[in-house]
C-alpha cells in the first residue's frame, strides 16, 4: 500500500497528452481548446447605435424643448446591416436603428421617444437636447483586434461559444475526445427495470460512470456488465485495449476469490504501477498502463467507485486533453470531520457561502455502500491522515464537483 501523494505522482508521470483535430463549431461543445482564440477584429467593429432613434449633430438640437421643439430634415435610414452612405450636414438627421452604423457627420443618437417619432415625413421634431456621443457604441470599446479572448486549455461551453462565433471562428483546433471503455463485474449485478432475485443487486456504477465520462468531455467506446470469469474479462479487455485511451473497471479488483480483473490485466501485458492506496474509501485501486493506454481498476462499492472516479479518473481525463486545472479551494468545517490514522479520507459534502466565507460539512452517511450520501452533495471533502477528527472551524480541502455550484 502506497501513500496518496506517491500514487498521484506515479499517475502524473505516465500521462500522455492526446493529439488535436479541427472540428466544426457546431460540434465543439464540451471539447478543450488547443489554440488561443484571438480577436480577428475590434468589437464593436464600427461605431454603432445603442438605441432606436436618430443620428444627429448634438449642436443642432442643444436648445430643443417640448415647448419649442427643433425640426431637422430626415435624409434617410441607417439600419443594422444596411448602413447609410449619406454625410449629415447642419440641420439634418438620419433615422438610425439599434446596431446600425453611425452615419458620417453625426456625433450622437437621440432616442426616438424624445422626438415626434419615425414616419415618412421630411422633417422630425426634437423635444430635448442630447449630449455629444450619447448612445453610441464606440469601435473597439469592448475588444481590440488581436486581444486574447480565450486561452487554450479551456473547455468550450455556452460561455465560450458565443464569443467564438462572434469573432467568426467556423472551425476550432481542439483536443481529441478521449475514448473510454468502462465495465463492471459481478454475477450479482442486473440491470434496473428487472426483478431482483436472491442475492442480486442493481447495477448503478455504470450509470454513474457513463454520466461522469460525458461530463468530462470524453467518448464512451465500450460499456458492459462482464461476468466474474477470466474468459469474459479477457474478451472484453482485448477489445478495450485496442480501441480505448482509458479503461475503467468497477469491481473485481480486490482480493476476493472471484476478483480476476487484476490478474487478467497483467496477463494481457498491462504494467501494474500500484494496486493499493492509503485512502478511504477505495483502498483497492489498480493503476496500470500498456503503451499509452491508461487503466484504472476501481472498487465495486458505489461510493468508492464514484469518489474514485472523481479523484483519480476525472483528473486524468482533464490532463490528457490539456484542460487547465481548477484552483484548489478550502472551506471551514461546520461539523467534525472523521479522519483515519494512516489513510487519506474522502467524504461527500456540501460547501456554501456564509458571511463571505466558504463553510462546509460532510455527509452523515459515511459507509462506502451508502450511495445516497451523494444526494445533495456539491463537493468531495478530503483530509490527510490524523489521529483525531478535524474540528468545527478547521480548514479542509474542498473538491467542488465540476457540474455543481456554491450557493
Amino acid at each position: 500500500m502506497i501513500s496518496l501523494k506517491e500514487a498521484k505522482s506515479i499517475v502524473k508521470k505516465r500521462i500522455s497528452i492526446l493529439g488535436g483535430e479541427r472540428v466544426d463549431i457546431e460540434h465543439v461543445e464540451g471539447m478543450t481548446l488547443k489554440e488561443n482564440i484571438i480577436a480577428t477584429f475590434p468589437s464593436p467593429r464600427f461605431d454603432n447605435s445603442a438605441m432606436d432613434g436618430f443620428a444627429v449633430r448634438a449642436i443642432d438640437i442643444e436648445k430643443a424643448t417640448y415647448e419649442n421643439p427643433i425640426k431637422l430634415k430626415v435624409q434617410g435610414i441607417s439600419s443594422a446591416g444596411v448602413p447609410s452612405d449619406i454625410v449629415i450636414g447642419p440641420g439634418e438627421c438620419i433615422q438610425c436603428m439599434t446596431g446600425s452604423e453611425i452615419p458620417r457627420g453625426a456625433d450622437s443618437i437621440i432616442m426616438v421617444e424624445n422626438t415626434s417619432g419615425f414616419s415618412d415625413n421630411d422633417f422630425v421634431k426634437f423635444m430635448t437636447p442630447v449630449n455629444k456621443g450619447a448612445h453610441i457604441r464606440k469601435k473597439g470599446e469592448e475588444i481590440s483586434k488581436g486581444d486574447l479572448l480565450i486561452k487554450k486549455g479551456t473547455r468550450v461551453t455556452a460561455n465560450e461559444l458565443g464569443t467564438i462565433a462572434t469573432f467568426g471562428y467556423g472551425e476550432l483546433y481542439v483536443s481529441r475526445r478521449p475514448r473510454v471503455s468502462v465495465f463492471a463485474t459481478g454475477n450479482e449485478l442486473i440491470e434496473p427495470g428487472n426483478s431482483l432475485g436472491k442475492g442480486q443487486i442493481y447495477n448503478s456504477n455504470l450509470y454513474v460512470f457513463n454520466d461522469l465520462i460525458r461530463k468530462a468531455g470524453a467518448k464512451i467506446e465500450m460499456n458492459e456488465l462482464v461476468k466474474d470469469d477470466k474468459n469474459s474479462l479477457k474478451l472484453f479487455l482485448l477489445k478495450a485495449l485496442k480501441n480505448s485511451d482509458v479503461i475503467i473497471s468497477s469491481g473485481g479488483i480486490s482480493m476476493g476469490r472471484y476478483d480476476y480483473v487484476r490478474d487478467v490485466l497483467i496477463d494481457l501485458g498491462v504494467e501494474e504501477h500500484f494496486w493499493k492506496v492509503a485512502q478511504k474509501p477505495g483502498k483497492p485501486l489498480f493503476f496500470g498502463t500498456k503503451e499509452k493506454k491508461i487503466i484504472f481498476g476501481l472498487p465495486g462499492n458505489p461510493v468508492s467507485s464514484f469518489i474514485g472516479f472523481m479523484e483519480w479518473v476525472w483528473p486524468v481525463l482533464r490532463d490528457i486533453i490539456g484542460e487547465k486545472p481548477r484552483e484548489t479551494i478550502y472551506g471551514i468545517l461546520k461539523e467534525p470531520f472523521p479522519r483515519e490514522k494512516k489513510k487519506h479520507r474522502f467524504l461527500f459534502g456540501e460547501v456554501i457561502y456564509r458571511n463571505n466565507r466558504l463553510v462546509c460539512s460532510s455527509s452523515s452517511r459515511i459507509g462506502s455502500h451508502m450511495l445516497t450520501s451523494a444526494l445533495g452533495a456539491n463537493c468531495i471533502l478530503e483530509s490527510s491522515p490524523g489521529v483525531t477528527p478535524l474540528n468545527p472551524g478547521d480548514l479542509i480541502k474542498v473538491n467542488l464537483l465540476p457540474w455543481k455550484t456554491i450557493k
